[in-house]
């Protein structure tokens, strides 16, 4: 315990002083600091996103509780009061006297000493006021209900009442503040979604298919590092949100194409589109960032994957001269991340309130660039994980209105019937608190056969 709580810290701090994301950061400190126990590696995670989600409420509670200034608290005291009450209010599991010894322990090994008796004087107030706490009521005070406790940026709350109401707010708030579920692709290369269920079972993890499309399952509650067990290892599966993979659907690829994803990241919906092509056929993944791309390949050779190809690029000098035409291209475009805050709770504190505008300007430029790798009568999908309009129907709207002569597709037709529900016509639009699903968009556009005279 006690080591999971001091590597916890010391990520959070790494965070705090370089901007470093969470997931990545997690990974690698758990590797160079291994644990012997999975609840250990388990409890690491719990902490680092526990008070990265709850960041403005337990701010909330030590600005209350302190007699000293908010300004005048380091940030390294802030942490260590940040992740000991975060322990305190949110996890059963630690007794608050552990959770209170730690943290003065850490003071003292750290900090003057008059620093460690603010930390348990803080900690030892907390634990005698808990859980009678005064905070702001959800009906009489919503706003502040949702930024002290729902722990949201005030910029976002104020602009979500303003335009969607007091209860799809709270709805959104709140389910984007539930861990997400665990959802796994299947591999039909390689083995069946009744065969991973099997295997899962006798792993004694948990699962269920997914309601809305096949070949998938949703985990529930794993208790282990999923990247570890043999399905995983031997490419049966890959951790992918249903919505995310939904937006592979509505690209819909057929084997023997060609086929492009712009944006490709980690390559969870390159891989996909791999798949869905069973295998045949040339499929070409983009991404500035080469070491995402080594990622790309290690991944597409996992899962049995040998028409990937990889290309480190900005896709703003994409040309069809030098990438060629394509039957489908996939813009994955990157976007403010509002869709995905159940994973990455950090983006709440990463973006601002002009930060929508400027994805969406980056975005129809993008767009723009994509659409001139797609060959007469092909596809091109355009999605986001995010939620503002700047970014999503904006986006599509203006590119539809320069491209007239494009068709927009019905959204609906090309997703299972299952998720057909997360349609908004011509788009798909997934939301986690109507579809307990990641927040995604997507539209997809057909060119037209005769080229376009330019």
């Amino acid at each position: 315990m006690t080591d999971a709580r001091a590597l916890a810290y010391q990520i959070l701090l790494q965070m705090d002083r370089n901007g470093s994301y969470p997931d990545r950061l997690v990974g690698s400190m758990l590797d160079r600091h291994p644990l012997p126990h999975e609840r250990d590696r388990a409890l690491v995670t719990e902490l680092v996103y526990g008070v990265l989600r709850w960041r403005a409420r337990l701010d909330w509670h030590i600005d209350g509780l302190s007699r000293v200034k908010p300004r005048k608290i380091a940030p390294p005291v802030r942490l260590l009061l940040r992740l000991a009450l975060y322990q305190m209010l949110f996890l059963d599991r630690v007794p608050d006297h552990a959770a209170i010894h730690e943290a003065v322990k850490t003071a003292r090994s750290t900090q003057p000493p008059h620093i460690a008796k603010f930390v348990n004087a803080i900690l030892r107030e907390a634990q005698r006021r808990h859980p009678r706490w005064d905070l702001p009521s959800r009906l009489e005070d919503p706003a502040g209900y949702l930024v002290h406790v729902a722990s949201y940026p005030p910029w976002l709350v104020n602009r979500f009442l303003a335009e969607w109401g007091v209860e799809p707010t709270a709805a959104f708030c709140e389910a984007s503040n539930e861990t997400a579920p665990l959802a796994l692709r299947v591999n039909p290369l390689k083995t069946t979604t009744s065969e991973v269920l099997r295997l899962l079972g006798d792993s004694g993890i948990d699962g269920e298919p997914s309601s809305c499309l096949e070949n998938a399952v949703r985990l529930h509650r794993p208790g282990r590092d999923v990247s570890r067990i043999p399905l995983y290892e031997q490419g049966a599966v890959q951790v992918q949100d249903e919505a995310s993979q939904l937006v592979s659907r509505l690209v819909d690829p057929r084997p023997g194409e060609r086929v492009a994803d712009l944006c490709a990241g980690f390559g969870g919906k390159s891989t996909h589109l791999g798949i869905l092509m069973k295998n045949r056929g040339d499929l070409l993944a983009v991404d500035e960032a080469s070491w995402k791309l080594e990622h790309l390949a290690d991944n597409a050779r996992r899962q049995g994957l040998s028409i990937v190809r990889t290309l480190g690029a900005d896709v703003l000098e994409l040309s069809s001269a030098s990438a060629g035409l394509f039957d489908r291209v996939l813009l994955d475009a990157p976007c403010s991340g509002f869709g995905v805050l159940r994973r990455n709770p950090d983006i709440k504190w990463r973006r601002g309130p002009k930060d929508p505008y400027r994805f969406g300007r980056l975005q129809s430029s993008l767009l723009e660039r994509g659409s001139a790798l797609v060959k007469p009568g092909g596809v091109l999908v355009y999605a986001t994980c995010t939620v503002f309009p700047e970014e999503n129907e904006a986006v599509a709207r203006r590119f539809s209105e320069a491209r007239p002569d494009w068709v927009i597709e019905d959204a609906s037709e090309f997703l299972p019937s299952g998720a057909r529900h997360m349609a908004d016509p011509p788009f798909f639009q997934s939301r986690p608190h109507l579809h307990g699903v990641d927040g995604f968009f997507a539209a997809r556009w057909r060119r037209p056969l005769q080229r376009e005279e330019r």
